[in-house]
């Protein structure tokens, strides 16, 4: 059940950095295929956070406490950019324009999940239960 809780908190949070951020598309304007499509992506997303961002988190580690934790910045919007690629891949269509529109992107996915995560009734719960 955390599973799904998580990736739909995902899909929501990319779902509104793609509305926000100029620089990240989807290939469809049907609403349903894009839900999705984002979904799918949510998914990529997750697994590339689960795989590839505890290596990036230890190699970087000195910059990351160097930089006061902004360094993670950088780290979410290579594994965004990341996630784009492998969308690419994989035909979904959701694309990730450069670099810097990467890093705003970030920022709104995890400042969304953050606060949905914060006001979502229940969801301190799940994670104690789960």
């Amino acid at each position: 059940m955390r599973f799904i809780f998580r990736l739909l908190l995902n899909a929501v949070a990319l779902g509104v950095a793609t509305w926000l951020v100029p620089g990240i598309t989807v290939g469809t304007h049907e609403p349903v295929r894009t839900v999705v499509t984002i979904v799918f992506v949510a998914l990529v997303f997750g697994v590339v956070n689960a795989v590839v961002k505890p290596v990036f988190k230890f190699v970087t580690a000195p910059l990351v406490w160097l930089s006061l934790g902004l360094f993670l910045l950088v780290i979410n919007g290579l594994l965004l950019m990341l996630t784009s690629w492998l969308s690419g891949l994989l035909g979904l269509g959701w694309h990730v324009e450069g670099f810097w529109t990467a890093v705003l992107g970030a920022l709104i996915v995890s400042v969304v999940s953050f606060l949905l995560d914060v006001f979502l009734p229940g969801s301190r719960d799940r994670e104690r239960r789960d």
